[in-house]
Order: C-alpha cells, then sequence, then structure tokens
C-alpha cells in the first residue's frame, strides 16, 4: 500500500475546526498543524481539546470550550478568533452529534440536541464566518456523511440533519461564490471512532459493515483529514460546492450483496 503524503503549506493561515477534540476533528486538527497553520479548536469539552493540542507550538495552537448547539456561544467564539488573530482563513465545522433509532423511538430530547448541533450549529456558524471568509479570501469545509447522500436503517433522524448539511454546502457555495467564497464537504462512511464503538468493537458485526466497502476496511479518522486539507487548499482553488465521498467505494455500491468468492 502507498504510504505517500501530499504536502499542502497552510502557514500563515488561521484554521477553526469545531469538534476538533476527538475522531475525525483531531485527525483534522493535527494535519493542519503539520502543514504549518495556526488552529483554533472548538467543543464542548476541555479536556479532549487540551490533549488534542497537547504537544503543538503554544504559539499557534488554541483550545476555545464551545457548545456548537448554542448560537450566543458560537457567536463569541468567532469574536475570540478575530480578537487573538485578526483573520480567519478557513472554518472546518466537523461537531456534530449522533442520536440512531426508529423514529417511533427516538427521543425528542435526543433529536433537538442532534439538530441543534448538526444543523442548526452549522447555520449560525455559517452565518456568522462566511462575511469573515469573505474578507480573507477563505473558505468552509463541513464534515457531513455518505448518509446524507442516501438512507440508511434506524437512523432516519440523523441521516436528515446530514443531508440538510450538505445542501447548506451546496447552496451556500452558489450565494458565495461572487465574494470569492469557496464551501465543500466531505461525506465518511462508517469511520472508526469513539460515537461508533458499539459497531467497530463488534466483530461479526463490523464484518458485515466492511463487506460493504470496496476497499474492504473502514475508514480510519486519518483517511478523511487529508481530503479536508485538499478541499481547504489553493489546490482545490476551481472547486466549491462539492460534497466529495471519502466512504472506501461505499457508496459505489447498489446495496445487493456480494458474491461469494
Amino acid at each position: 500500500m502507498s504510504t505517500g503524503t501530499v504536502r499542502y503549506d497552510f502557514t500563515d493561515s488561521v484554521v477553526l475546526v469545531t469538534g476538533g477534540g476527538t475522531g475525525i476533528g483531531l485527525a483534522i486538527t493535527r494535519a493542519f498543524l503539520a502543514a504549518g497553520a495556526t488552529v483554533v479548536v472548538a467543543g464542548r469539552r476541555k479536556e479532549a481539546l487540551d490533549e488534542a493540542l497537547r504537544d503543538a507550538p503554544s504559539e499557534r495552537a488554541v483550545a476555545i470550550p464551545t457548545d456548537l448547539a448554542d448560537k450566543g456561544q458560537i457567536g463569541e467564539l468567532v469574536d475570540e478568533v478575530l480578537r487573538r488573530f485578526g483573520r480567519l482563513d478557513v472554518v472546518v465545522s466537523n461537531a456534530a452529534g449522533y442520536a440512531p433509532g426508529e423514529i417511533t423511538d427516538l427521543d425528542d430530547a435526543d433529536w433537538e440536541a442532534m439538530r441543534a448541533t448538526n444543523v442548526d450549529g452549522f447555520f449560525h456558524l455559517a452565518k456568522k464566518t462566511l462575511p469573515v471568509l469573505a474578507r480573507s479570501g477563505g473558505n468552509l469545509v463541513a464534515v457531513s456523511s455518505v448518509s446524507g447522500q442516501a438512507g440508511d436503517w434506524d437512523q432516519a433522524g440523523y441521516n436528515a440533519t446530514k443531508a440538510a448539511v450538505s445542501n447548506f454546502v451546496r447552496s451556500l457555495a452558489l450565494d458565495w461564490g461572487p465574494a470569492g467564497v469557496r464551501l465543500n464537504a466531505v461525506a465518511p462512511a462508517l469511520t472508526r471512532t469513539g460515537a461508533v464503538a458499539p459497531v467497530t468493537e463488534d466483530p461479526h458485526l463490523l464484518a458485515r459493515f466492511e463487506d460493504r466497502v470496496a476497499l474492504g476496511r473502514i475508514g480510519e479518522p486519518e483517511d478523511i483529514a487529508p481530503a479536508v486539507l485538499f478541499l481547504a487548499s489553493d489546490a482545490a482553488r476551481y472547486v466549491t460546492g462539492t460534497v466529495l465521498a471519502v466512504d472506501g467505494g461505499t457508496g459505489a455500491s447498489t446495496g445487493q450483496a456480494r458474491p461469494p468468492h
């Protein structure tokens, strides 16, 4: 397997990563730091944010505890980034909640919390940062999901929120293109994070998911981060309104069973 790595240079860029302390967000945070960026990580758990930045240069790594379901805290977060650094070049909207279940079993509070982070949080973050990105010629990358592209069993609520994120990105790309702001998203399939541990730690269940992936394995957070850096970089300067599947070929299938070998 190739181990070659494409290098992107984000020196002198200020990057905000929401949900940047764990899982996919942590991999994105570390990738931007390795590329020379000044990175602000935001999320609810201060200890996770601090751990994410433990070995990072203090002059270009800042943790700001923030509940991305709270409009007021989103505003305070962006204001603090601008106060400290005077600019914002890349926004990675990654913070998300996950609550599976049949719609008749999905608790109202779980639905409201998931929607508040996944949809409302994106809305308020984009509303606050897009004018700032227009001034810097920056861009926004959202972490959506293949679950926003089609249906899944027992997660209608989650899929609906991710579909909203994907279409927000497409529509906002049209509105903000004339201002020089690009908006794109990545759409991972099942990726090994704490949120899906009940699947990844069950060998029999995991095998069923892997059987649906063209590459024969589920994703790792480090598989997703390079795609985010590409979309945020000048290499993607003519790419906007795109939802890029980073799914090992999961979405290439019609859903029919793999024939026996």
